[in-house]
């Protein structure tokens, strides 16, 4: 089953609006085309990658026009292309691979975590200090294997067109060592380094603030260029990764990541904040 890319969300959901538009039940239009109900749900909710021919014939059916279809047609086969994490598919749980699709698509990302630094501004040390200490016993191999994925993740950040990443994080991940005293030096620095970029926004919640509503776990949020895309939510458990696309949902997780940024201190304050614990340690 192939990652539930940005490109693939957006071709089910044309999918389902114009054979809602062209009247038709997911029966009806199965039966038209020899298929069956539920691989067409499967296709419209990008759980099943549909192929170019299936959407032509799809879209025919509903009386598209031939620039929407060719459009659509382009965008089936460039959703059928690998992405560079598929590399990786064999490390982590679907949900994970799901979660990384999408976020080498998006053109704005929000995080904040209450416990770690965000995965995307980690230092390779600190990755590997995360690592070791998971709920599971992971060989070196596994481990540097883990350290090259999110490098590779990270590379987004740096490059050509990169997106939008606010990152807003609890005191107490700053407070907390992970792996020895040079890592953790490093890894202050390092934050104090991304968030100079231009695209890049630092936040640290005070332990004075009390309570606030992130306090429960960590948080992404992450928007697409296309407007047609909305935006995906995704919450870290215990049981793993979750990503949520209910409208209730993503208006809950919105408001609590307006929340955190009001709670926050501001970028400039965040920065002299991570500096007077760089220099105190």
């Amino acid at each position: 089953m192939a990652p539930k890319t940005a490109r693939a969300r957006r071709l089910g959901i044309a999918l389902r609006h114009h054979r809602e538009a062209a009247g038709l039940t997911l029966e009806a239009a199965a039966d038209e085309i020899n298929s069956t109900r539920s691989t067409l749900s499967r296709y419209e909710n990008a759980q099943t990658l549909v192929n170019p021919a299936t959407v032509r014939a799809l879209l025919t059916l509903y009386g598209v026009g031939a620039d929407e279809v060719a459009a659509a047609v382009a965008l089936a086969k460039d959703a059928r292309k690998p992405g560079w994490w598929v590399s990786y598919s064999y490390l982590l749980d679907r949900r994970t691979i799901d979660f990384i699709a999408l976020e080498a698509e998006a053109t704005g990302i929000a995080n904040f975590e209450p416990s770690v630094v965000p995965g995307l501004l980690q230092t390779a040390d600190y990755i590997r200090g995360v690592m070791r200490g998971g709920p599971h016993t992971l060989s070196d191999n596994d481990v540097e294997e883990r350290v090259h994925l999110r490098l590779d993740r990270q590379q987004r950040l740096t490059g050509e067109d990169p997106p939008i990443f606010d990152a807003i994080l609890d005191e107490a991940a700053l407070l907390r060592p992970v792996g020895d005293h040079s890592a953790t030096q490093a890894q202050l620095s390092h934050l104090l380094k991304m968030g100079e970029l231009p695209n890049i926004t630092v936040q640290m919640i005070p332990l004075a603030a009390g309570y606030h509503r992130g306090t429960r776990g960590s948080l992404h949020i992450l928007e697409f260029a296309d407007p047609e895309d909305p935006i995906i939510a995704s919450v870290e458990t215990v049981a793993g990764q979750m990503v949520l696309d209910r409208p209730g949902d993503l208006r809950t997780c919105t408001k609590i990541m307006e929340h955190l940024r009001t709670v926050a201190l501001s970028p400039a304050a965040s920065r002299e904040a991570i500096f007077k614990l760089l220099r105190g340690r």
